[in-house]
């Protein structure tokens, strides 16, 4: 294992471009996957392929086959993170820009900080922290525009923005159960498991939605493709294992400003490559957004680091 001692600024910084871009674009990637392709449907087979490869690739590598247990645990968290998390995500851009998505779902530590300060034994917030809860939710709500809900003109899908919210509450949850869970000691098995459960209630929701109907794989365009192929290797694979070496080698805290940085850079690739809109309101909520969570995460107790128990952010994300 690296030293974080011995790891050189030159090496890290590099390995975070990655992970803030690679994530980054996950979220314009699954616009474009579900233009032609069911988003259950496609997010279920994406993460069976990525899971299925990392979980083969951990066990010839010798890990240890994982106990009831851990399928238990890893089952509970890929349905949280993964179906009511990433899948809601992909249909709810249905609605949404993916640049709206990318906002929305930098909500999570909001959420984190709230779920655990209710939960039994969780941990009680700050004022600083309580300040940036408030900061963050004002946000959300200067992004959604209550008045549009007086006017027949509305701009942006109060369904869609409510689907959102949902899905990162979702992902916030499964992150905190994942905290304590008995998971296997290998981080990449545990998550190929995650991506295996996930995939396969993803599957079974868009097959109970009837989305079967309207797979046309004659249909699919190349851009489709494309996206696919990117939140495959790029988001589950590319990214995530950038993530992990990065854990073992840099600073929690400074690994942890993705969940900062890669909505900005979904807003910028959105704007730039799909033409979204990035009006002031949308640069001002995403102000109070963001700062609520750049203030919440630098109030955190930086805990020891604890490879298994960190995940990826919701696009990831994956997203």
């Amino acid at each position: 294992m690296n030293n974080p001692a011995k790891t050189s600024s030159a090496t890290i910084w590099p390995g975070l471009i990655a992970v803030y871009i690679s994530w980054g674009g996950t979220y314009l990637a699954i616009r474009f996957v579900i233009e032609t392709l069911p988003p259950f449907l496609s997010g279920g087979f994406r993460f069976v392929i990525a899971g299925a490869v990392l979980y083969a690739f951990q066990r010839l590598r010798g890990a240890q086959p994982p106990q009831r247990t851990e399928w238990r645990s890893a089952a509970i968290v890929g349905l949280f993170m993964l179906v009511g998390g990433t899948g809601v995500v992909m249909w709810a851009e249905q609605r949404v820009a993916s640049s709206i998505a990318a906002l929305i779902i930098a909500s999570v530590p909001l959420w984190m900080a709230l779920i655990d300060s209710l939960r039994p034994g969780g941990r009680r917030p700050t004022g600083w922290v309580i300040s940036g809860v408030i900061a963050g939710f004002a946000g959300i709500l200067i992004l959604v525009n209550p008045a549009q809900l007086l006017s027949t003109a509305v701009t942006i899908d109060l369904v869609g923005i409510l689907a959102l919210l949902f899905a990162a509450f979702s992902w916030a949850s499964g992150s905190l159960y994942n905290r304590g869970a008995k998971l296997p000691a290998s981080p990449l098995l545990g998550v190929g498991m995650e991506m295996l459960v996930g995939g396969f209630g993803l599957l079974f929701l868009g097959t109970v939605l009837g989305e079967w109907a309207r797979f046309d794989l004659s249909a699919v365009t190349l851009r489709s493709w494309l996206g696919f192929a990117y939140l495959v290797v790029v988001g589950s694979w590319v990214g995530y294992a950038t993530y992990m070496w990065l854990l073992r080698v840099a600073p929690t805290m400074l690994v942890s400003t993705y969940a900062y940085v890669n909505p900005l850079v979904a807003i910028l690739i959105g704007w730039l490559f799909a033409g979204e809109e990035m009006t002031p309101r949308i640069i001002l909520a995403a102000v109070f957004i963001l700062g609520s969570v750049v203030s919440i995460t630098l109030k955190q107790p930086n805990r020891k680091k604890h490879v298994r128990g960190q995940k990826i952010s919701p696009t990831g994300s994956d997203d």
